[in-house]
């Protein structure tokens, strides 16, 4: 019988191609712009040259998560939750 593990990263981000989907939408929206003008351009210079601005663009955004990862230093996430709301009374006796 086949055994499954427990996801335990389940609050890590999702990541696509290695990039987070944040950069991974901006990286489709300029794969969808550079189709449009494959299409709709008469040049052989447009057609060779967007695929490698394209692949410039992805090597630029896997470099900058790259840079980011390494200077985060603070957590993502509170050590502790609550839906406490704050307040600035305190309740001590004196």
């Amino acid at each position: 019988m086949k055994k499954y593990e427990v996801y335990k990263n389940i609050r890590k981000r999702a990541v696509l191609f290695g990039l987070p989907l944040s950069l991974f939408a901006l990286m489709m929206c300029s794969i969808l712009c550079s189709l449009m003008i494959i299409i709709f351009s008469f040049s052989l210079l447009m057609v060779i040259g967007v695929p490698v601005l394209n692949a410039g663009l992805y090597v630029v955004l896997l470099n900058l998560e790259r840079i980011k990862s390494i200077f985060f230093l603070g957590s993502r996430f509170p050590k502790h939750l609550s839906n406490k709301p704050k307040s600035n009374f305190t309740y001590n006796t004196l």
